[in-house]
């Protein structure tokens, strides 16, 4: 079984891929979108977003990172993904996949899955353009209104040479509003032969257990349910899982992490978003959220975290090596 790190805009940076490959069990994380419009990007650009790129491709835990790229002009992502592959990303990653608004009105993400020529063209232009050995993969929804043109999406992106198929088991208009309708991907599965991945509404053990059975696929794309617990993917693995007490000092490395490249002013929102999720698994970070959430400055939270800190003296100084 291979379990990946789902792309998040918005949520699951370099900084949290950092935090969640050192609890382990990934196999590989998929950086969030960078956006390709009608310009060749500077090497600073990819580096911002994927910093691994600085890091041999990989993250400090060792986990491979994939660089994934969004846009609508075939030539100009085939250029892009030219420059990209010279930084020595793990791959290059192909969004067909994200529902923000402001990204499909300007032709990215799930509205090319109307256009199934289009999204065949921008995946063979980027296999042209990078070498035979590294991989070109592509993540998609089932579909962008509806899933008339799944299987033709599919076909399209095995058609054009792509090493891996994610697929997100939700149309653009089902946004992340349960369920994911994981059969729909058995009915890729038995249309095309390149590897799939399914993802989608994955929160437990027994999500991916299911997951796996109705989608006829040996591997996981995990995003918020990794966020909120984890230790999901050791779960999945039948692996030992940590318990609050050692996932609490890696909030303080992530606080840390993202004072690096975060301005003071969003610092506190960035970790209130974490701690949201992580209320759903762990009630000690129900007490956390609680404690940060009317506080927006930085100083004032960053206390307030080296405060938690020295009631669990246990953990205290046990953020993994190497931060």
């Amino acid at each position: 079984m291979r379990l990946l790190l789902a792309p998040m805009e918005g949520l699951l940076d370099h900084s949290l891929r950092d935090v969640l490959t050192r609890v382990g069990g990934v196999d590989l994380a998929v950086s969030e979108f960078i956006r390709v419009t009608d310009q060749l990007l500077p090497n600073r650009v990819f580096t911002r977003i994927v910093p691994e790129l600085l890091n041999g491709g990989r993250t400090a835990a060792g986990t491979p990172v994939r660089a994934q790229l969004l846009g609508s002009d075939p030539a100009c992502l085939a250029d892009n993904a030219a420059r990209l592959a010279e930084l020595g990303p793990a791959g290059v990653d192909l969004n067909f996949g994200c529902p923000a608004p402001v990204v499909n009105r300007h032709r990215g993400g799930a509205v090319l899955l109307d256009e199934p020529e289009l999204v065949h063209a921008i995946v063979a232009a980027v296999r042209r353009a990078v070498p035979a050995p590294m991989p070109v993969s592509a993540k998609m929804r089932i579909g962008n209104g509806d899933e008339s043109r799944m299987l033709d999406n599919a076909r399209a992106i095995e058609a054009a040479g792509a090493s891996e198929l994610v697929v997100h088991a939700r149309t653009k208009a089902h946004g992340y509003r349960p369920p994911a309708y994981w059969d729909r991907i058995a009915h890729i599965r038995a249309s095309v032969r390149l590897p799939l991945v399914a993802n989608g509404e994955v929160w437990t053990v027994a999500d991916a257990q299911r997951c796996l059975a109705e989608s006829h696929c040996d591997a996981l794309m995990l995003g918020r349910g990794i966020v909120a617990d984890p230790g999901l993917a050791l779960a999945i693995r039948g692996e030992a899982v940590p318990g609050w007490a050692a996932l609490r000092p890696l909030l303080g490395h992530f606080w840390q992490r993202t004072a690096l490249h975060v301005a003071p002013r969003h610092r506190a929102g960035r970790l209130k978003q974490w701690l949201n999720l992580l209320r759903r698994r762990f009630p000690e970070a129900q007490v956390l959220y609680d404690t940060v959430r009317p506080f927006n400055d930085a100083q004032v939270v960053q206390a307030l975290l080296a405060e938690a800190a020295a009631d669990q003296p246990a953990v205290r100084g046990a953020i993994c090596e190497g931060s």
